[in-house]
């Protein structure tokens, strides 16, 4: 038996991972669940579930070493952004491996203006960006942009997925988002923005808008190439998150990739997002997978760890990766009585 301690056990793609790495086809998987809330969905699919502290609270790293301890784990998979940077700092005290990058690759991919800076410097496709603090700058830099003229965006320098990010869109309709519109919609005007930003000195990025259709590439890397993966479509948005995903063949998506994970040193698991054909994100930690019944990423990973398959055999399954494979994510519950 196989103990995996899972981070973030609360995520959206908690569920579909833990039944992925239990349905291996190989071995019985304990799963370790832990969150920093005691509802997360991990505490009831979990075998064993932990409520921790915020990965950026300085006991996280401590508190998931006690836990490796006590449940025997064999190996960790991180699965949030916000636990990583606590992870890769103290990875080399763990008895078992933690599948996480080094603490200067964990920074340089979360600090949003660096990876730009990184993905400009090495020739990928970005969008251009002003790095600013306050309402004032906000509306120098979204002018500096295009704005009025055109469209333009922000998000907190570190942040993780859509949260912080909003559309600066000067024909807007809001009287139409009030009474049309789920609340949290991410357009508003400048004039909006800088009235709420009065007063905050968060680090924001302020970027050309990109548009086109969303693709990601998932898979497994060393710190110098792709060793296994792929691109993705993600595309059918509700509340923030993609719900829709096809597996492509496109082999320059891959070289991107390559290059990115190469300058970046990116180990394990790792997720680059594009809008048309510019790079806007790297995450270098698991995300949504597009499972395969002979292809299960998540569990290959977790044998690699382990010593249990060489990086040549991974790459070698790149050739079972199915083109037009589909994955529908969908909203599920449990009951139970507390």
């Amino acid at each position: 038996m196989t103990t995996v301690l899972l981070s973030a056990a609360g995520a959206p793609g908690a569920a579909r991972l833990i039944r992925a790495l239990r349905d291996n086809g190989e071995r019985e998987v304990r799963v370790v669940g832990t969150d920093m809330s005691e509802r997360a969905i991990g505490r009831h699919l979990c075998d064993a579930f932990h409520v921790v502290p915020a990965g950026s609270d300085p006991a996280y790293a401590d508190t998931i070493l006690d836990l490796v301890a006590r449940e025997s784990v064999d190996v960790v998979l991180p699965q949030s952004s916000f636990d990583l940077e606590g992870l890769a700092g103290r990875r080399g005290e763990f008895p078992v491996p933690v599948l996480v990058s080094s603490p200067d690759t964990i920074h340089r991919s979360n600090d949003k203006a660096e990876s730009y800076a990184l993905l400009q410097r090495i020739g990928v496709r970005t969008v251009e960006f002003r790095r600013v603090a306050g309402a004032e700058q906000v509306d120098a830099a979204a002018r500096e942009l295009g704005y009025p003229e055109r469209p333009v965006c922000f998000k907190p320098v570190f942040s993780s997925g859509s949260r912080g990010f909003r559309i600066l869109d000067p024909t807007v309709d809001r009287a139409h988002q009030l009474l049309h519109e789920r609340p949290g919609s991410v357009a508003m005007t400048l004039d909006d923005a800088t009235a709420l930003l009065d007063g905050d000195t968060t680090e924001l990025l302020v970027m050309e808008l990109a548009t086109g259709g969303e693709r990601t590439i998932d898979g497994i890397a060393d710190g110098a190439r792709v060793v296994l993966g792929h691109p993705k479509t993600r595309e059918a948005m509700r509340a923030g998150l993609a719900m829709y995903f096809v597996t492509l063949d496109d082999p320059e998506l891959m070289e991107i990739a390559d290059r990115i994970v190469r300058e970046l040193r990116i180990e394990w698991f790792f997720n680059i997002q594009l809008v048309g054909d510019r790079v806007i994100e790297v995450n270098p930690r698991i995300s949504t997978i597009v499972y395969q019944e002979d292809l299960n990423l998540p569990w290959l990973g977790v044998k690699r760890a382990l010593g249990e398959i060489s990086d040549d055999e991974l790459a070698a399954l790149a050739a079972r990766v199915r083109p037009g494979r589909t994955a529908l994510r969908y909203f599920d519950q449990v009951e139970f009585d507390a």
